[in-house]
């Protein structure tokens, strides 16, 4: 479990009872189920052809960093 997720476990058993209602409200806010999320998401398919193209270019596109968080 990470140092994160432990925190808000312990954060979670902090919260008074009486106000566990609104902070769970306001959890359920920013999450989504996994069902309300379409697969393949919208932007499948988006460019034209069948993929090939910029799979040839693969090697060449990551090597300058696409992809890459920074």
């Amino acid at each position: 479990m990470s140092s994160a997720r432990e925190e808000l476990e312990r954060l979670v058993n902090e919260i008074p009872d009486d106000q566990v209602p609104v902070v769970l409200a306001d959890v359920r806010r920013h999450l989504r189920s996994v069902h309300d999320r379409p697969w393949p998401p919208k932007f499948f398919g988006i460019a034209s052809g069948d993929g090939t193209a910029v799979g040839a270019r693969a090697d060449g596109l990551l090597a300058e960093g696409f992809g890459q968080y920074k």
